[in-house]
């Protein structure tokens, strides 16, 4: 029997992986969501999530988190990316696998060691909850913003930042007017990968002081409570609220490289 192998038979596939691994959990996720323990239909659990304070200080304490971490990700990751990438240095890739090497390290070990640091430094960890999450979170996701800002700069066109100095723009100039607005493709890449999971790795947090207080750590409670419905529910918004935030970072992305006169 010979089997000819077209575009319909190539995407049998990636068809079954979708519907095994993204479609039917959805639907199962749906399901636990919007019934009770009886199965039968509610809405119970999303007033519950949007009435009970817990949740919803949560909600907000992982956004601060979050936000938080991906300022300062963003902050020490952009210099680092702007010098790697229009530097000349001949062991750039070396230095670029510097950066990228402890993602290789067993994520438990690197915390470990962070935790033995930041104890030596402060004595109790649990004085500071929030900056040492913060602290725990830069140190784990620093490497996902600065390579996509890596990558959007050195792949800038040169004749770009001739031409603006041909016109007459300085160093300061040149780089506000091309390389920032030209680089923000990337940053927008490196915002969405850090902010996203930065509300969900509830693991840094219990690692550092033994604590949960992100939206990871409120799903993984439910759960383990044998609360399907409600974990289902705030699972599902959190979902949403990821949706929202890569609808809008990819939005902002297309606009970037699609508007304005750069010079």
């Amino acid at each position: 029997m010979r089997i000819h192998f077209t575009r319909k038979n190539l995407g049998i596939p990636y068809v079954l992986f979708l519907l095994i691994f993204v479609v039917m959990p959805l639907l199962v996720l749906f399901y636990f969501a919007f019934t009770n323990g009886s199965g039968e239909f509610t809405l119970t659990n999303l007033t519950d999530f949007f009435t009970n304070p817990n949740t919803l200080g949560t909600l907000f304490y992982s956004f601060a988190i979050a936000a938080t971490t991906t300022f300062f990700c963003l902050i020490l990751a952009y210099p680092v990316a702007y010098f790697l990438a229009t530097s000349k240095l001949k062991a750039r890739s070396v230095i670029i696998m510097l950066f990228v090497l402890p993602m290789w390290i067993n994520f438990s070990l690197r915390i470990t060691a962070l935790k033995e640091i930041l104890t030596l430094i402060q004595g109790n960890l649990a004085f500071y909850p929030f900056a040492n999450s913060v602290i725990g979170m830069t140190y784990d996701f620093l490497p996902f913003m600065i390579l996509p800002i890596y990558t959007a700069i050195e792949k800038l066109d040169p004749a770009l930042i001739e031409a603006a100095k041909d016109l007459g723009a300085g160093d300061k100039e040149t780089f506000l007017r091309i390389t920032l607005p030209l680089s923000l493709p990337g940053v927008m890449s490196g915002i969405a990968m850090v902010f996203l999971p930065s509300m969900t790795n509830y693991v840094v947090l219990d690692m550092l002081y033994n604590s949960t207080f992100i939206m990871g750590s409120l799903i993984s409670s439910y759960f383990a409570a044998d609360n399907w419905n409600g974990g289902s529910m705030i699972a599902l918004i959190l979902l949403l609220i990821i949706c929202i935030f890569t609808l809008l970072t990819t939005t902002k992305e297309e606009d970037n490289k699609d508007g304005g006169n750069l010079l």
